[in-house]
């Protein structure tokens, strides 16, 4: 499998919770949100009931605080923790009754207003910050209305409208800061739901690129050995039958050559299914396996095929070897098939940085403009592109054909 292509991991979540054990902070943030409530609601029902007036109007006072608590808990706890979003007509209804009831209460009883506490943060949960501030305004109005029909003085109505109007001013500054953090909050919970199914997507991309990867490694490497081994062990085995009345010895000498090539044939076998490098170059080096391949084909065709080296020979990466030796396992197959050829030479350059193998006969040739190129051609393009190299095929009808390839070393 190419290096560059990573394995397919289960991707994680994008964000990790910090202590996962506590929950979501949102349950959290509920939690927290039920429990200040509850206490400004018992606090508020105290205060309303000590100071109201003893008659018709404290259990008005009392009858309506009360009213907030299952009010929150039927109709207002529900809409905060649901997905309706902030536009509802659910939140519309929640927060008109919560104003009603407060507007009875604090009407009744001027210490009410304590309750608005707990019911202005409310109207920023279940509304928009512009629609927010329109309970925000009703309830403050009601309050400073109320501090001033039960002060009646005139520094109590001053009083009572600077300080309706500093709350107003606040709240709205405030909530609108509240505002877009939830809004950016929403949106990069957006966002990390569609990384989350990205990476996924990514995930099973490099899974299904990195299979389809080493299917065609597979494929590459049975065309160039085991596939290219069968057909010179049939040749050889055709060769030896018509061999073999008229001439026993040649005939059993093909047989052997046919042997050896089922040996190396097995190796190769096993080396594919091990995942190990060539056997070939287990045992030797580049140009040693070179020159034995080459010695092969030469005696299974009856041609005289030639190898040579220039520059110092030096061991080179594993998959450098591999990709030089199945180009030119492949080459020299092309000329057993197709080349019809009487003299084949394969020659090994090593220069600083690179080595080259050039593989040239002098059989039919072919031309290169009619010729899509077939699994052998496009595998060792596929594999010398692999490398970082370049190939080069020349040839031409009766001039015969020369393959040439670079790679850096």
């Amino acid at each position: 499998m190419p290096d560059d292509i990573p394995l397919a991991d289960q991707p994680g979540p994008v964000s990790v919770p910090e202590q996962p054990a506590a929950g979501h902070a949102w349950d959290t943030g509920m939690r927290r949100w039920d429990i200040l409530y509850g206490i400004v609601w018992l606090v508020g029902l105290q205060i309303v009931g000590l100071s109201a007036a003893p008659n018709a109007s404290r259990v008005v006072a009392i009858a309506a605080v009360a009213a907030m608590a299952p009010w929150y808990l039927v109709v207002g706890r529900p809409q905060i923790r649901s997905s309706e979003g902030t536009t509802s007509r659910r939140a519309v209804v929640y927060m008109t009754g919560l104003v009603l009831l407060f507007a009875v209460a604090d009407l009744r009883a001027p210490n009410a207003w304590f309750m608005a506490v707990a019911i202005l943060p409310q109207s920023y949960e279940v509304l928009p910050p512009r629609r927010a501030l329109i309970p925000v305004i009703t309830m403050t109005v009601i309050a400073a209305t109320s501090v001033a029909y039960w002060d009646r003085s005139v520094t109590g109505a001053i009083t009572a409208g600077a300080l309706a109007v500093a709350i107003i001013a606040f709240t709205a500054t405030f909530g609108d800061y509240i505002g877009r953090i939830i809004s950016q909050s929403s949106e990069r919970a957006q966002l990390i739901a569609q990384l989350e199914a990205t990476r996924a997507e990514l995930a099973e991309v490099s899974r299904q690129a990195g299979a389809l990867a080493e299917r065609q490694r597979l494929a590459n490497d049975i065309h160039d050995t085991l596939a290219q081994g069968f057909s010179s062990i049939l040749m050889l085995i055709q060769a030896a039958d018509a061999q073999l009345a008229v001439s026993p010895n040649t005939a059993r000498g093909q047989l052997q050559l046919a042997a050896q090539t089922a040996r190396e044939n097995l190796a190769e076998a096993r080396s594919l299914v091990g995942g190990l490098a060539s056997p070939q170059l287990q045992a030797e080096t580049l140009a040693d396996a070179l020159r034995r391949i080459t010695q092969r084909t030469g005696a299974e065709l009856g041609i005289d095929a030639s190898f040579a080296i220039d520059g110092t020979s030096r061991r080179l990466p594993a998959a450098t070897e591999v990709v030089l030796l199945r180009t030119g396992q492949e080459a020299l197959a092309n000329v057993r098939k197709h080349a019809a050829a009487r003299t084949v030479a394969v020659r090994l350059s090593y220069a600083e940085g690179s080595v080259a193998l050039e593989v040239t006969d002098d059989g039919a040739g072919f031309d290169i403009a009619l010729v899509s190129g077939g699994h052998g051609l496009s595998g060792m393009r596929a594999r010398v592109d692999e490398a970082g190299g370049t190939i080069a095929v020349h040839s031409a009808p009766a001039l015969g054909t020369s393959v040439q390839v670079e790679v850096p070393a």
